[in-house]
């Protein structure tokens, strides 16, 4: 049903009250990332912070904040996931790349393999053991890979999953899922980069000082670089302004397709469907003279400013009482999930990747844990110059991905299909999935020993992929 009701004046400028204060909360946290050095070191994002100085001031902490205010921003991170995912599939070329048909298909069976780790092992865990014993929801386990997979921004998305399935214990569950795995993502990638440059695992950087953060969190006049373009006359229309406006018809047609598919599968969220809004877009423009009209980059940049204030309102709406309520069988399953994720980087990382494994893996561990940006600034840690096809097979995969896993279509329907049937089936249905694909890529060569298994060969007489 078309929406119809009037917003009254009061509640607008109520809203515009409460964004401003959020906008206060990402400066402050910001020049305090910039003058604590403990925030630089483990590249703590200043949305982050401001969602736990958020949480803070808010009625669970000094109650400075109003809890009105506090399950606005919470309600505002829902609506900003939209705004995140569709642009996703926009601007996209349909250009072929010689060559990289094994790195691109390396780094989608991996990244399927991540995602479906961990929706297979924790909802199997939990349907045999957690759930009975502490008497759990039976779409617990599915924050795990909403959250760490997902991140926050999938984490408010489902927020609207959650409560249509009567779950709204589930919110406040997934973000905090979200923020343990970008912490644990963050902390661990380090110290796993650390190690890992001892030992020789890297490929680019040879020496722990090689790796320290030279770079000022504050570019310089003489470095700043434009970060998007124009591609239309300002006199016809600002550049932003049109890029939302297409944004807001990706949002659009996701809306009537989440009406219309509710009426056969109730609960799908909106995020999902306007990602696809934006696929039809993309595919009719590119068909025209008029794609040159739209930049990737000011599309970054537009998502860029939804995600941050999306963490911002999704940490800061963090509902305590539930978190404690969940605490030892969310700390169980998150450290389950964080041990089988190194298992994933150390054991599998090695075996589908030939060269340059340790890269190639950490960008994927950092994405699975934290989120994507998380994965890339672990990735530039250990290869600042991309030196390694790491960064460029991760890219090219994430069109074939992101729709479905990680936070896509897949992971929406996920809670709808446990209450179907049964966590533990949709369990063993996504392990079965997972050896499926596992057994075709050692089939196709994708997976193989690891090099320490082989032969010594002389680097110059590698095959590079």
């Amino acid at each position: 049903m078309i929406p119809t009701e009037a917003i009254t004046s009061g509640t607008l400028n109520s809203l515009l009250f409460y964004f401003s204060v959020m906008g206060l909360l990402l400066v402050f946290a910001t020049f305090l990332r910039l003058k604590i050095k403990v925030l630089k070191k483990y590249f703590i994002p200043a949305s982050l912070l401001a969602g736990f100085i958020g949480l803070l001031l808010g009625p669970y902490g000094v109650k400075l904040f109003s809890e009105e205010m506090v399950n606005t921003w919470g309600a505002l991170a829902g609506i900003l996931i939209s705004i995140v995912f569709a642009p996703m599939l926009m601007g996209m070329k349909n250009e072929k790349q010689s060559g990289t048909g094994k790195l691109v298909g390396r780094h989608l069976l991996y990244s399927y393999t991540g995602s479906l780790l961990q929706l297979s092992i924790p909802l199997i865990i939990a349907s045999l053991i957690l759930i009975p014993l502490f008497n759990l929801n039976e779409m617990f386990a599915s924050i795990i890979e909403v959250g760490w997979a997902g991140g926050h921004g999938t984490a408010a998305g489902m927020i609207e999953v959650y409560n249509n399935l009567n779950w709204s214990d589930g919110a406040s569950l997934c973000v905090t899922s979200a923020t343990f795995g970008i912490v644990i993502g963050i902390i661990s990638g380090i110290i796993m980069i650390n190690h890992g440059v001892k030992k020789g695992y890297t490929s680019v950087i040879k020496k722990p000082e090689e790796m320290k953060n030279k770079d000022s969190d504050v570019i310089p006049l003489n470095n700043q670089k434009s970060s998007s373009v124009n591609t239309l006359n300002p006199d016809l229309v600002e550049g932003f302004a049109f890029h939302a406006g297409l944004i807001s018809i990706a949002i659009l047609l996701g809306w009537f397709m989440q009406q219309a598919i509710a009426v056969f599968v109730p609960g799908i969220p909106l995020f999902p469907m306007a990602m696809i809004g934006g696929y039809i877009i993309n595919m009719i423009i590119s068909r025209t003279k008029y794609f040159e009209m739209i930049d990737v980059n000011t599309m970054n940049r537009i998502q860029g400013i939804a995600l941050d204030f999306l963490v911002l309102g999704a940490v800061a709406s963090i509902q305590i009482p539930i978190v404690v309520e969940y605490a030892l069988p969310l700390i169980i399953l998150s450290g389950i999930t964080l041990g089988m994720m190194i298992w994933y980087f150390y054991y599998l990382g090695r075996r589908f990747f030939p060269e340059d494994w340790f890269e190639h893996s950490i960008v994927h561990y950092g994405a699975y844990t934290g989120v994507t940006a998380i994965g890339l600034m672990l990735l530039r840690t250990v290869d600042p110059e991309m030196k390694t096809d790491s960064g460029k097979g991760f890219a090219l995969r994430a069109p074939f991905y992101s729709p479905f896993l990680g936070g896509g279509l897949i992971t929406a329907m996920v809670p709808v299909l446990m209450l179907s049937s049964s966590s533990l089936i949709v369990g063993i249905s996504s392990l079965a999935i997972l050896i499926v694909l596992l057994i075709i890529g050692k089939l196709l060569g994708l997976i193989q020993k690891p090099q320490e298994d082989k032969k010594d060969v002389p680097s110059s007489n590698r095959n590079v992929v």
